[in-house]
C-alpha cells in the first residue's frame, strides 16, 4: 500500500500534493532545521561576546562551515539527528550531539562543543524554532494563499462593477446592490483580516531553565546576559520577552492563531454566499470534461469546492482556538503539554490553506447569469416601497411607512401597481417623475461606486 493510500491524516494523504508548500515549514524536517538555526546563532553570539573568552570569534572557515551546515541540511541530515534521538529519547540534546559530531573535525569548533547549547534549556531552542516556523509559513505560503483570494474578489468587484443584483436579507427580497459591491465587501473583510494576520508580532526568549539566567551567571557573572539574549532573538527577527518561565509563554501565537481564526471565518461567510448564490442561479460553474457530479444524477454540477473549503474551514478553526486557548496556560515554571499540541500547528493551518486552494478553484469556477440576476430583480419591484416611503417622508406625507407596508409587505406588487400609487402622491413633479423612472436595477445607491473603488484605499 503506498504512504498516501495509508496516510492517517487526509492533510499527508488525499490532499498532500495540494500542501507541499506548507510542509516545508510544519514538517518534522522542518522543526530539526530550525532548531539547528537557533542552536548555531546562540554559539555565534557567544563567540562575539569578548567576556566569554573560552569562546574566541570564529574563524572565516569556521563561519563558512556553520553557514553551510544550516544552508545544506538535507534530509539524511535530518535522518541522522532522529537516529540519535532513538538512543537519547530526547529530541534538542539529539541535535546537540550531532552538531557536536559534525564539528569534530574542524579545529577551531571542537575545542568549544561544550558550548553548543550553553546554558540553554530545550525550550530556548523550541520557541525560537517554532517561531521561525511560523513566521516563514505565514510569509511564505498563508498571507500569499489569502492575497490570492482577495485578488480574485477584487476582479469579480471590478469587473460586475455596474451588474445589478437582488440583496436579500433574511433570505428575502431586500434593496438591491450590485454583484460587484457584495465581492468588493468580502475582498476588503478578507484584506482587513489578513493584515491582522500579517500585524502580530511574534515574541521569543533564550533564557535559560526557569527564565532567570541562572547557569548563565553561574557560570559567567561578568557578561550582560539579557543584552546577549536580546541581541539573538532580535537578529532571528522577534521580539524579546524578558518575561517568562522555562517557556516561553506563547502569547503572541495564540494572537497569531485567533488572527487566523478571524480570517477563516470570513472566508467561511464567503463560501457559504457563493454557495447560496449558485444555488439562486445567480452564478453559474464551469463544466470540467469528465467530471461527475452526482453518482446517481447526472445533470448535478454541484459547488463542491466550497463545500469542501467549508468543511476545511471547521477543522481548521476548531484547532487553531483549541492552541490558541491551550498553549498560553502552563502549570507553574512548566509543563509539557504544549509541546504535543504545538506539533499539531501544521495541521490546524494546513485545513486552513486546504480551505483556500478550494475556495480559490471554486471562484475560477464561475460565470455569472446575467439573465438570473435582472429577472429576480424584475420580479420584485416591491423592493421600491424604501425609496417611494423615504422621499414621502421628505415631504411630510403622513404615515408614509404604513402607507407602503399595506401596498407591499408580503405581497408582490407590479410595475404598473407601484406606479399608479406614485402618481397619487402629493409631491413635487420633479420628484415624481424620478421615483416613475426607478427600477429595481437602478435602485442602487453608491454601490458601483464603492465596487469600482475596492482594491485602492478603502
Amino acid at each position: 500500500m503506498t504512504r498516501a493510500l495509508s496516510a492517517l491524516s487526509p492533510l499527508d494523504g488525499r490532499y498532500g500534493p495540494r500542501l507541499d508548500a506548507l510542509r516545508n515549514w510544519f514538517s518534522e524536517f522542518a522543526l530539526i532545521r530550525e532548531r539547528t538555526r537557533v542552536e548555531l546563532a546562540w554559539l555565534e553570539a557567544l563567540a562575539e561576546t569578548p567576556e566569554i573568552a573560552e569562546v574566541p570569534q570564529l574563524s572565516p572557515a569556521s563561519r563558512e562551515f556553520l553557514a553551510n551546515l544550516l544552508a545544506h541540511f538535507s534530509e539524511a541530515d535530518a535522518a541522522a539527528v532522529k537516529t540519535i534521538e532513538a538512543r537519547t529519547n530526547h529530541d534538542v540534546k539529539a541535535l546537540e550531539y550531532w552538531i557536536k559530531e559534525r564539528a569534530a573535525g574542524h579545529d577551531d569548533l571542537v575545542r568549544i562543543t561544550e558550548f553548543i547549547h550553553f546554558a540553554c534549556t530545550s525550550e530556548d531552542i523550541n520557541n525560537l524554532a517554532h517561531a521561525l516556523m511560523l513566521h516563514g509559513a505565514r510569509r511564505d505560503v498563508m498571507l500569499p494563499a489569502i492575497d490570492a483570494i482577495v485578488a480574485r474578489l477584487v476582479a469579480l468587484a471590478h469587473a460586475h462593477a455596474d451588474l445589478p443584483m437582488l440583496s436579500r436579507t433574511h433570505g428575502q427580497p431586500a434593496s438591491p446592490t450590485t454583484l460587484g459591491k457584495e465581492m468588493a465587501n468580502f475582498a476588503a473583510r478578507l484584506a482587513s483580516a489578513r493584515t491582522g494576520i500579517a500585524r502580530v508580532r511574534l515574541k521569543g526568549k533564550i533564557n535559560g531553565a526557569v527564565g532567570n539566567f541562572n547557569a548563565h551567571y553561574a557560570a559567567h557573572p561578568d557578561v550582560d546576559w539579557e543584552k546577549l539574549a536580546r541581541g539573538v532573538v532580535q537578529h532571528l527577527g522577534f521580539e524579546n520577552n524578558p518575561y517568562t518561565t522555562q517557556i516561553e509563554p506563547h502569547d503572541s501565537i495564540a494572537e497569531l492563531f485567533d488572527a487566523y481564526a478571524r480570517c477563516n471565518t470570513v472566508m467561511l461567510d464567503l463560501c457559504r454566499d457563493l454557495w447560496l448564490y449558485i444555488s439562486l442561479g445567480y452564478f453559474k460553474q464551469k463544466l470540467k470534461a469528465g467530471e461527475i457530479g452526482s453518482s446517481t444524477m447526472p445533470h448535478k454540477v454541484n459547488p463542491i469546492d466550497f463545500e469542501n473549503a467549508e468543511g476545511n474551514l471547521g477543522i481548521s478553526n476548531a484547532l487553531l482556538r483549541h492552541l490558541a486557548d491551550k498553549l498560553p496556560v502552563s502549570r507553574l515554571q512548566r509543563d509539557l503539554s504544549d509541546s504535543t499540541a504545538m506539533r499539531n500547528m501544521g495541521v490546524a493551518l494546513g485545513h486552513s490553506l486546504l480551505a483556500c486552494d478550494s475556495c480559490l478553484i471554486g471562484i475560477d469556477k464561475l460565470e455569472v447569469n446575467s439573465q438570473r440576476l435582472a429577472e429576480d430583480l424584475d420580479a420584485n419591484w416591491e423592493v421600491l416601497a424604501e425609496p417611494v416611503q423615504t422621499v414621502m417622508r421628505r415631504y411630510a406625507i403622513a404615515n408614509p411607512y404604513e402607507q407602503l407596508k399595506e401596498l407591499t409587505r408580503g405581497r408582490g406588487i407590479t410595475r404598473d401597481g407601484l406606479h399608479a400609487f406614485i402618481r397619487a402622491l402629493a409631491i413635487p413633479e420633479p420628484e415624481k417623475q424620478r421615483l416613475l423612472a426607478l427600477t429595481p436595477a437602478t435602485y442602487l445607491g453608491n454601490a458601483a461606486a464603492m465596487a469600482r473603488r475596492i482594491g485602492g484605499e478603502h
